[in-house]
């Protein structure tokens, strides 16, 4: 399957607001908690989370906050969106590629939670950013993907303060990229 049906069947798919044809799963015996419930409500599965590509550690926790490094698009889901906004990619496949980066750093953030998302207080910030052209303006837009995705799966608690960049490249060439901080019960 090309990467172009893969982007065009994702985007279809955040459409309908799930990731279709992906379930969650728990380990044996153990109660999924709500947000774990929420996921898979979704179709969403978790990937493992992904090292770090330079010298930088994928997360640090700082007392009760957590603040994940720039995350890109899930690798996991074999639909990876490289290219710029405004030129190679629609605003609907570059919010496709916003979830799927949320979902990436929702994978970072279970490391750091020991596997439990349900103790994350609040989601306090996130910072998108948008490989785009020149004349593209709708970075607001795009990183809603991965926005919207956290207040599905966590309600009120996934609200955050937010900034929407576009940026001239990014590394790989990825579509976008986000940093996230949050707040977890210690």
């Amino acid at each position: 399957m090309s990467r172009r049906v893969l982007i065009k069947a994702g985007a279809a798919a955040v459409a309908g607001l799930a990731l279709g044809g992906m379930a969650s799963h728990s380990n044996a015996g153990d109660k999924p908690g709500k947000a774990a419930q929420r996921l898979a409500a979704l179709g969403v599965v978790l990937p493992e989370p992904t090292a770090a590509v330079a010298t930088y550690a994928p997360y640090r926790i700082v007392g009760d906050m957590v603040y994940v490094a720039g995350q890109g698009p899930s690798q996991e889901t074999g639909a990876n969106v490289f290219g710029k906004l405004g030129r190679d990619l629609t605003i609907e496949e570059g919010v496709y590629a916003a979830r799927l980066t949320a979902i990436s750093i929702l994978a970072q953030a279970k490391a750091a939670c020991a596997g439990d998302l349900d103790r994350i207080v609040q989601w306090v910030r996130l910072t998108g950013f948008v490989n785009s052209t020149d004349d593209f303006i709708d970075q607001p837009t795009v990183i809603n993907g991965a926005s919207d995705l956290l207040v599905e799966v966590f309600g009120e608690k996934g609200l955050h303060a937010r900034a929407a960049i576009g940026v001239n490249s990014l590394p790989f060439n990825i579509a976008v990229e986000i940093e996230a901080a949050f707040q977890i019960r210690v």
